[in-house]
């Protein structure tokens, strides 16, 4: 079993790569590698735009990054700037000079995420065709940017928030419905500019980088309908749960009494540019680099990964076992590397979230092995409702919470993950990292 001088160690070497990671995608690294300016010139990505053309320019966004991206391209576009509102979460705003910055609730939206959408479409809606909206997009945009259909309040909006958080569904299916029940999201945006040119600029934080996914698509044209709403809804047995005014707005649009969503190939996209400055492969570019120059030569299993937390860390210890045991997929001493966004379908009443449990659920499958150590932490900072971005987990994990009478599977059942690391001291606390492109897990093996 593993000695505490070598779980340290391991935390050390975990810790830093994941760091790496994570300043690879600093909102002000990845807005200035696809945003500059020369003179009156201003180049997004492959595309250039005269500012001389421009009556007025503005700056909007939503997300946990939205702040710090804002502030990166008021560095570079401040004189030009006419007025900007940014909607982000509690504690990730920063001092910015020509944006309003709104914090709102989240993952469950709130009144102040209802006020400031509502600010930030009422900006939206005085432009015109001959300005230009910078739109900056990061992960956590769709619940800080509420804006309830016409007969939907925000307290039915939140009670099926909660219900598609608690079930299990993939933040594709999440985002599906809250296109649907949104003033603003799934491309509608678009529709209240006025036929003003828009540039997205988006931190992407989906499993396959999906534009109309990340945020809701509040830029992008939305491929999904009303009746694949009642499909998500009736596959996690939610239709009867859902309040009574989303399902009747859901119906009339099913029923076609409802407008759909702009959908790919509408005229409205043809002034729109949406343009990916960030993501998690990105990230794992240089956790690859920080995990060699550390010492444990890299190898991504997959930046893709989605199912159970839980089920997901039984795949991954499996796979460090098998390294140990026969050098394949790799030979030790390697980092094994992977991301994605895993859900959890809560059935206790304990505290935590998907990186705690997977690695809760790693500390069971690891039990008694030497020479291994797993972080699986959000790269935003936040692990469900609560200070830390995810845990640590060893072989030494289950002995030494059963030498205070703690016993591991009974937190799992219970969704206890924060509470079980925090009495180890094994929580994973980076304060908010003002950036978001889904989970990492770092997963090292020695020889």
């Amino acid at each position: 079993m593993q000695t505490r001088p070598r779980h340290h160690y391991l935390k050390g070497i975990a810790s830093a790569v994941f760091q790496a990671a994570v300043r690879a995608v600093a909102p002000e690294t990845c807005i200035r590698r696809h945003l500059s300016r020369s003179k009156n010139r201003l180049k997004a990505g492959d595309t250039e735009y005269s500012l001389d053309q421009i009556d007025h320019l503005y700056v909007v966004g939503a997300g946990k990054a939205s702040a710090a991206m804002a502030r990166a391209v008021e560095a570079i576009l401040e004189d030009r700037i006419k007025n900007g509102v940014i909607l982000t979460k509690y504690g990730h705003g920063v001092p910015l000079k020509h944006c309003k910055v709104i914090e709102a609730g989240h993952p469950v939206p709130d009144e102040n995420g209802v006020r400031g959408t509502q600010s930030l479409l009422d900006l939206v809606s005085g432009a015109g065709p001959e300005d230009l909206i910078l739109c900056l997009i990061s992960g956590g945009g769709s619940a800080l940017s509420p804006a309830p259909a016409e007969g939907i309040s925000l307290a039915d909006k939140q009670k099926t928030t909660r219900l598609l958080l608690e079930c299990g569904a993939t933040i594709h299916e999440i985002n599906t419905l809250r296109k649907h029940l949104s003033r603003i999201k799934g491309g509608r945006l678009c529709t209240a500019a006025n036929g003003a040119r828009i540039i997205s600029l988006i931190l992407s934080d989906v499993v396959g980088d999906d534009l109309d996914i990340i945020a809701s698509g509040i830029t992008a044209p939305d491929p999904s309908r009303f009746k694949d709403c009642f499909d998500i809804l009736a596959r996690y047995s939610l239709t009867g749960k859902i309040p009574d005014s989303v399902r009747e707005h859901l119906t009339k649009g099913r029923d076609g009494k409802a407008a759909e969503t702009p959908k790919p190939g509408d005229s409205l996209f043809e002034r729109v540019q949406n343009r990916i400055v960030g993501s998690l492969s990105d990230a794992l570019a240089a956790a690859e680099a920080e995990a060699r120059r550390k010492g444990y030569p890299p190898l991504v299993l997959s930046s893709m990964i989605q199912g159970e937390a839980k089920e997901v860390a039984k795949v991954l210890c499996g796979i460090a076992r098998e390294v140990q045991r026969s050098g394949k997929p790799a030979s030790a001493p390697v980092c094994l590397l992977s991301g994605g966004e895993t859900t959890v379908t809560v059935r206790g009443d304990g505290l935590g979230g998907r990186n705690m449990e997977l690695a809760l659920s790693a500390g069971i499958s690891l039990a008694g092995a030497s020479g291994m150590l797993l972080l699986s932490a959000g790269t935003d900072g936040n692990d469900g409702p609560t200070d830390a971005a995810g845990a640590f987990a060893d072989g030494s994990t289950i002995s030494r919470a059963a030498a205070s009478n703690r016993s591991a599977p009974e937190y799992l059942t219970r969704n206890d993950s924060y509470h079980f690391f925090e009495q180890l001291e094994d929580l994973f606390i980076t304060g908010p990292t003002r950036t978001n492109v889904m989970d990492l897990q770092i997963l090292l093996v020695d020889g």
